[in-house]
C-alpha cells in the first residue's frame, strides 16, 4: 500500500470517528476485493467466504474505536482476516473447496494442458487444506501473498520465528504429501501454540 492509499484510509477513519456515514462504506469498497481474494486463498471459494467477509467487516466496524493507527489500516484489516480465517479453519477442519484453484489457472494454454494444470492445482489446494490452520495461514500469507515473516507475525499475533517455523513445517509436510499422496498424522506438537 502506498502513502496516498494510507492517507486516504486515515482520512476515512477520521471521518468515520466524526460520524460520517459514508466513510465505512468507502473503506469497505476500497478493501473488500483484497479481503475476498485473501479469503479465497485461505479458506477457498464459495458462500462461506462471503459470509466470512461480512463477519470481517462487522468485526472491523466494532474494532475501529480501539484502532490507534500504529499500523496501516490495511495491516489492521488483514490481521482480522487472518484471525477470522484461522478460527474458521479450526472449526471446519476440512480442506478448502478445490474450485479456488480455478481462479489462478492461465486461460491461454491448450485444453489438455489446462485440464492437467487444474487437476494439479486442485490437488495442491486439497493438500494445503490438510495443514493445520496455523500452518496453512502462515504458509499462504508468506508464499502466496508474498509477506515477510515479520508482516505475517504482526497479522496473526505471533513472533516472526514462530511464523517461520510454521512455514517451514508446512513446506516439509506438503513435500511429504506430494511425494506419497497420503496425509501425515497430526502430532500433539502440530497442534501446539507455536505451530
Amino acid at each position: 500500500m502506498n502513502a496516498t492509499e494510507r492517507e486516504r484510509d486515515d482520512s476515512l477513519l477520521r471521518a468515520l470517528r466524526d460520524g460520517a456515514p459514508h466513510a465505512f462504506r468507502e473503506l469497505h469498497r476500497r478493501h473488500a476485493p483484497r479481503v475476498r481474494a485473501q479469503l479465497t486463498r485461505l479458506v477457498g471459494a464459495g458462500p462461506e467466504r462471503d459470509d466470512l467477509a461480512q463477519q470481517i467487516f462487522l468485526d472491523v466496524h466494532r474494532a475501529i474505536p480501539s484502532f490507534r493507527g500504529d499500523a496501516a489500516f490495511a495491516t489492521f484489516l488483514h490481521r482480522i482476516v487472518a484471525n477470522v480465517a484461522r478460527d474458521h479453519l479450526r472449526r471446519r477442519r476440512e480442506p478448502p473447496a478445490s474450485s479456488a484453484a480455478y481462479d489462478v489457472v492461465d486461460p491461454n494454454p491448450s485444453p489438455e494442458r489446462r485440464a492437467r494444470d487444474r487437476q494439479e492445482l486442485a490437488r495442491l489446494f486439497a493438500l494445503v487444506g490438510r495443514l493445520s490452520p496455523r500452518k496453512r495461514v502462515a504458509f499462504l500469507l508468506v508464499t502466496v501473498e508474498g509477506l515477510s515473516y515479520r508482516d505475517v507475525a504482526a497479522r496473526v499475533g505471533a513472533h516472526a520465528p514462530a511464523v517461520k517455523q510454521r512455514v517451514l513445517a508446512a513446506r516439509r509436510e506438503l513435500g511429504e504429501l506430494l511425494a506419497d499422496g497420503t496425509p501425515r498424522p497430526e502430532t500433539e506438537r502440530d497442534r501446539g501454540p507455536n505451530t
